[in-house]
C-alpha cells in the first residue's frame, strides 16, 4: 500500500477498507471484519446506516457551507437538542475532540480572570488524555505524547485520577477549574472510584472552581447514558464532545452551564467550520436514531453481556488484571504488554486496539447485536486463552522482532 506523500504520523496497519455494513467492514479482497473500534468511538451507528445515509444525502444535496456568519437553522436545532439531553444551557461547535477540550481551556482561563486571576491554572489528571494541539496537549498526562513539542503551555497542575483528596489538597489561589474524563479512554479505560465525580462537583461549587468535563470518547450513548456524567447524578459546568456525535462528520462541541455560560460572547471564540449544516444534520440523525432504537438500553444490556460472558470465560487466568467499563466501552487490563494481540485479532476478522499498552480496548458501535457479541467474545477469549499457551513468548518474541 503506497502511501509515500502522506506524513508518516501513522502506525498504519496492512489494510484498507471498502466498504461497511452494521457492525462489519470489508476489505478490498471481500474478507469482513467485525469492527471492535468504530473508527475510535465515531461510528456510533456503525456503518452504512439508513437514516444516517439518507439524512447526509438530503442535507448534501441541499447545503454543506455558508460559515457562522449567518444564522444555521439545523444547528439551532442540533444545540436545542444536546442542552435538553444534558441539562446543559448552551453549546458552542467546533470540528473535533481537541477543539472542545481547548474551548474548555479558553474557559477557564477566563472564569479564572473574572475572579481576578492573573495566571489562571487547572487541575488535570494523571494517564488523561486531551487531544493533540498544544492546550490540550499540555493538559493531558501522558509524557510521551509530549515529548519533542515542549515547551508545553503553562497553566496546569497534575493529580491522580479518581483521588478527591489530592485535589482537595491543593492549596493554589490560582486554581480556576479542573478537567476530568468520567473514564478515561486512552489512559486504560480507567473507571474513577464512586462518588468521585460528585466529589469533585462538591469541592468545585465550594472553591468556585469549574468542572469541566471530557466527554469526547464516552458522549452520545457509548457508557449506556446520553453523557457517562450522568451515572453520577452531576452537571457540569462544561462539557465537551466530537468522536461519536456525527457518527463519523467530523464535528465537536463545547457545551456550557450555570457560570460559564456568559463567559464567551461576541469575538471570544470562534470556528470556520464548526456546526455546518452538513456535520449538524448528521449528528441530529444519530440522536434521533439513539432514541427511537433504544440503544441506550441496549448498550447497556450488550456491554454488560460482553463483560459478564469474557470474565466467566477467563476466571482464574492470572494474566487477566482486570475488565473493567461501562456500556460499550470496555477494557481488559494483562499482565503484560500486549500491543502484539491487535496484529493478531485482525488475522482473526476482529479490529481493536490496545490502549496504556497492556489494556484491550473494546469500543463497539452502539447497534451490535447478540450474534456479533458472541463473535467478538469468542474471539477476544481466544486471545487471552492463547497467551497461557506454552509458546505464547516465543510467539511474542518473534512478532516483536
Amino acid at each position: 500500500m503506497a502511501i509515500s506523500h502522506l506524513i508518516p504520523t501513522y502506525k498504519r496497519q496492512p489494510i484498507a477498507f471498502e466498504r461497511g455494513q452494521g457492525a462489519w467492514l470489508f476489505d478490498s479482497d471481500g474478507k469482513r471484519y467485525l469492527d471492535a473500534l468504530s473508527g475510535i468511538a465515531v461510528n456510533t451507528l456503525g456503518h452504512a446506516h439508513p437514516a444516517l445515509v439518507e439524512a447526509i444525502n438530503d442535507q448534501a444535496s441541499r447545503l454543506l457551507h455558508t460559515s457562522n456568519l449567518y444564522e444555521i437553522e439545523v444547528q439551532t436545532r442540533l444545540a436545542d437538542r444536546l442542552c435538553e439531553l444534558s441539562g446543559m444551557d448552551a453549546v458552542f461547535f467546533g470540528n473535533s475532540g481537541s477543539e472542545a477540550n481547548e474551548a474548555a481551556i479558553k474557559l477557564a482561563r477566563l472564569h479564572g480572570h473574572k475572579r481576578g486571576i492573573d495566571k489562571p491554572v487547572v487541575v488535570v489528571m494523571e494517564n488523561s488524555f486531551h487531544g493533540r494541539t498544544l492546550a490540550a496537549l499540555a493538559a493531558t498526562g501522558n509524557a510521551s505524547a509530549q515529548k519533542g513539542f515542549e515547551p508545553m503551555p503553562e497553566g496546569f497542575v497534575r493529580v491522580p485520577y479518581g483521588n478527591i483528596d489530592a485535589i482537595a489538597a491543593l492549596e493554589d489561589a490560582n486554581i480556576a477549574a479542573v478537567l476530568v474524563e468520567p473514564i478515561q479512554g486512552e489512559g486504560g479505560v480507567r473507571v474513577p472510584p464512586p462518588g468521585f465525580l460528585a466529589d469533585v462537583r462538591k469541592l468545585c461549587d465550594e472553591r468556585d472552581w469549574l468542572m469541566m468535563v471530557d466527554e469526547v470518547q464516552t458522549g452520545v450513548g457509548r457508557s449506556g447514558h446520553w453523557f457517562a456524567h450522568q451515572a453520577a447524578g452531576i452537571t457540569p459546568d462544561v462539557m465537551g464532545l466530537a468522536k461519536g456525535l456525527g457518527g463519523g462528520v467530523p464535528i465537536g462541541a463545547s457545551l456550557v452551564a450555570g457560570k460559564a455560560t456568559p463567559l464567551f460572547g461576541p469575538g471570544s471564540h470562534g470556528s470556520t467550520f464548526g456546526g455546518n449544516p452538513l456535520a449538524c444534520r448528521a449528528a441530529l440523525a444519530v440522536l434521533d436514531t439513539i432514541e427511537a432504537d433504544g440503544l441506550l438500553t441496549h448498550v447497556q444490556a450488550m456491554g454488560d453481556s460482553i463483560r459478564s460472558q469474557i470474565e466467566a470465560r477467563v476466571d482464574g487466568l492470572d494474566h487477566v488484571k482486570d475488565i473493567r467499563g461501562a456500556g460499550l466501552m470496555i477494557g481488559i487490563e494483562l499482565a503484560e504488554p500486549c500491543a502484539y494481540l491487535v496484529d493478531a485479532a485482525r488475522e482473526q476478522g476482529i479490529l481493536l486496539n490496545v490502549t496504556a499498552s497492556n489494556v484491550i480496548r473494546l469500543l463497539p458501535p452502539l447497534i451490535i447485536g447478540p450474534a456479533e457479541v458472541e463473535r467478538l467474545v469468542d474471539g477476544v477469549c481466544y486471545l487471552i486463552e492463547s497467551i497461557a499457551t506454552p509458546d505464547a513468548s516465543s510467539t511474542r518474541s518473534n512478532q516483536a522482532n
